[in-house]
């Protein structure tokens, strides 16, 4: 089901990158960890995803949306992108870090959020990191996903406001760096 244009999507960010706007705050985020292999978990129209490869990290892109994997697909021929639902999500590997950065708990279904975060932790290779960064509240409240994260076996590492490492000290947007153990 199509619930989105990647084309339209993807041409907003296009926008702002040709005025100036540093759009790769959460790739920027990712390369701090150095990992060599990662798992975009939502990646919409792949635009992180496609810049993680450009840096020369071994990069998965998963969406559920057909519209904007069209668009990562013309985007990056060459990643390998795979069209599922992050509820229940299987792919046989794991990955040094899981990325989730496009407030993908809040276009879930309500109700889905451990089995969410469950998928995605699956993936996450012993001593990786899941790091996402969402807007919070009545939706997903920071303290629940700490709570499914904990029951997927990953642990709170740190917790920032921003992608570029802002303190956090409450409010309505975090980025979460959890561990599993290993």
């Amino acid at each position: 089901m199509t619930r989105w244009d990647g084309e339209e999507y993807q041409s907003r960010f296009d926008r702002l990158a040709a005025s100036g706007i540093d759009v790769h705050g959460e790739v920027a985020f990712v390369m701090a960890y150095a990992p060599t292999s990662v798992l975009d978990a939502g990646c919409g129209t792949g635009r992180v995803a496609i810049e993680l490869a450009r840096r020369g990290i071994e990069v998965v892109g998963v969406d559920v949306d057909a519209s904007m994997l069209t668009t990562a697909r013309t985007l990056a021929p060459t990643i390998t992108w795979v069209e599922h639902d992050l509820v229940g999500l299987d792919l046989g590997r794991t990955f040094d870090l899981v990325v989730m950065a496009g407030n993908v708990p809040l276009f879930t279904p309500i109700g889905t959020e451990p089995e969410l975060v469950a998928g995605c932790a699956r993936h996450v290779a012993p001593g990786g990191l899941y790091v996402s960064g969402f807007s919070l509240g009545r939706r997903y409240p920071i303290d629940r996903f700490d709570a499914d994260c904990a029951a997927a076996g990953l642990e709170l590492v740190e917790r920032f406001a921003t992608w570029d490492r802002q303190p956090f000290a409450g409010g309505d947007y975090a980025v979460s760096v959890h561990r599993r153990e290993g």
